[in-house]
């Protein structure tokens, strides 16, 4: 699906429903542009007869509103903060999926939130039905043909939408990856996907099988991947245009199914264990709109997967491992994989000396303990990088929040047999995770990482723009991050750079 641009009145737009925003107040008000006086009017006398008040998150149904030539318009509330970017894009979503089964759906923009009312109605307009084998019923699905409307559309309008529908394209495919079933998406299949996904596109892409993983000396992507009968892969994808100014690495957690291996998980919500990939996806889909957008930055997706499985061959806890650079690691639980097959990964990513490297991945449990389903907890070895990245969600409409990364945690990841332990104290298991991941960054090279284990699967019902499964968590980041990096200006320091914490004797 693609989102169009139009400039027509909202009123006379022939469509099967208008979206219209209303903010909260003694009454309520319109705040969608090019409704006439007396459109506004009809309106608000509607909410008021229904005794809706335009609050956060409220959408009322009006059908046959005089003076407006859609059959029904819906109104959705943003509440008492009118300005808020991510309350308008949650309201625009609310009002999308509630026009499921329709054909043309029109949405009336506020003055100057074409971006945000672009990208909110593609990504709340998702279904995935792939692999239904019977007839979907049509009145589930979204509306087939959307339309944003804005009075005196700009050039900027114009290049708003078109890079609306580029970053969303590619979010639709991180969803549709990260909600395939795991059978239908073993590490070869996901290595062949990444390939797809930027065909066409000024992208090279290299793939290690296993073979070449072992000539490379990628230990930790071996072990992981040994217990299956799925092999694991390795996958660079380069984006490298000419004259660009800046370099970007993303790495991304590529477990297309995590049973904890030896270290086995409990059996509820197990099948949501095909989401610990959604950080390999978000590097393809961020690979993707970044070259299709042609930023002038250099960005390196890294993408290493494999499948934790039990089995005869698998890795055991007490394994020693050797990883890619040398560094020997004690497993202690092979349900702490991801943060293995990332260190073979960011030690090859960090011998390009990028000016920053990002790594996302569902790491943690603990970090939906910390902030929840909805928030990425965000670490790094460098505070202006670390908040850069913050800073940079927020203004995508990704919720993300600074952690630290504690010396004191260092202490527990060693181990009496390698240089390394794979997991340490029960307390603080995202930070130290990702203190675990500093050990593989080497000193001066600006480093973030972010732990997306909570916003990645959206196991509950949708909301706003954010659908039930797969959400592409992190790609607006990334985007966000690229076009900042290939603005003028200064860019991330590496005099801030801190060094691995030292070993606690």
């Amino acid at each position: 699906m693609t989102l169009s641009l139009a400039t027509t009145a909202p009123a006379s737009t022939a469509c099967d429903a208008l979206v219209v925003v209303v903010s909260q107040g003694t009454a309520p008000r319109v705040l969608s542009a090019g409704l006439s006086a007396a459109a506004e009017r009809n309106v608000i006398k509607d909410l008021r007869t229904l005794g809706a008040t335009g609050s956060s998150g409220e959408v009322t149904k009006l059908p046959g509103v005089t003076g407006i030539k859609a059959p029904l318009v819906v109104c959705v509330g943003v509440g008492k903060t009118a300005d808020d970017a991510e309350i308008i894009r949650r309201a625009i979503g609310n009002g999308v999926r509630a026009c499921t089964g329709l054909g043309r759906v029109a949405i009336a923009s506020p003055a100057g939130r074409s971006l945000e009312c672009a990208m909110a109605a593609r990504l709340a307009a998702y279904s995935f039905t792939t692999h239904k084998g019977r007839a979907v019923d049509k009145s589930s699905l979204p509306a087939k043909r959307l339309t944003l409307l804005v009075a005196g559309a700009t050039a900027a309008d114009r290049a708003a939408v078109a890079q609306a529908n580029t970053v969303a394209d590619s979010i639709s495919l991180v969803r549709d990856l990260v909600n395939t079933p795991p059978n239908a998406l073993p590490p070869a299949a996901l290595a062949d996907a990444a390939r797809e996904a930027v065909k066409g596109l000024p992208v090279k892409v290299k793939v290690w099988d296993e073979k070449a993983l072992k000539a490379d000396k990628c230990g930790g992507i071996l072990a992981v991947g040994q217990g299956s009968a799925n092999p694991p892969r390795l996958v660079r994808l380069e984006y490298a245009p000419a004259g660009a100014t800046a370099s970007l690495a993303l790495v991304g957690k590529g477990i297309t199914f995590d049973t904890g291996g030896i270290s086995i998980k409990p059996a509820a919500q197990m099948d949501e264990m095909k989401a610990d990939m959604a950080g390999a996806a978000a590097v393809i889909g961020a690979v993707r709109a970044i070259a299709a957008l042609k930023l002038p930055v250099k960005v390196t997706g890294w993408v290493p997967t494999a499948e934790n499985m039990p089995s005869g061959t698998a890795q055991r806890p007490g394994d020693v491992i050797t990883m890619y650079g040398g560094t020997t690691v004690e497993v202690l639980n092979t349900d702490a994989e991801g943060r293995l097959i990332l260190a073979d990964a960011l030690g090859m990513a960090a011998e390009e000396s990028p000016d920053l490297i990002i790594d996302v991945a569902t790491l943690t449990g603990a970090a939906t303990v910390a902030l929840g389903l909805r928030i990425t907890g965000v670490m790094g070895n460098n505070d202006s990088a670390r908040t850069h990245v913050v800073e940079a969600a927020d203004r995508a409409g990704e919720e993300a929040w600074p952690m630290p990364l504690p010396a004191d945690l260092r202490g527990a990841l060693d181990s009496a047999t390698a240089d390394l332990a794979n997991i340490g104290e029960r307390f603080g298991g995202m930070l130290s995770a990702g203190v675990f991941l500093q050990e593989f960054v080497p000193a001066g090279q600006p480093w973030v990482h972010l732990d997306i284990a909570g916003p990645a699967f959206n196991a509950k019902g949708a909301y706003g723009y954010t659908p039930k499964g797969g959400t592409g968590a992190a790609v607006r980041t990334f985007v966000q991050v690229a076009m900042e990096m290939a603005a003028p200006g200064p860019k991330v320091s590496k005099a801030t750079v801190r060094r691995p914490a030292a070993k606690r004797r």
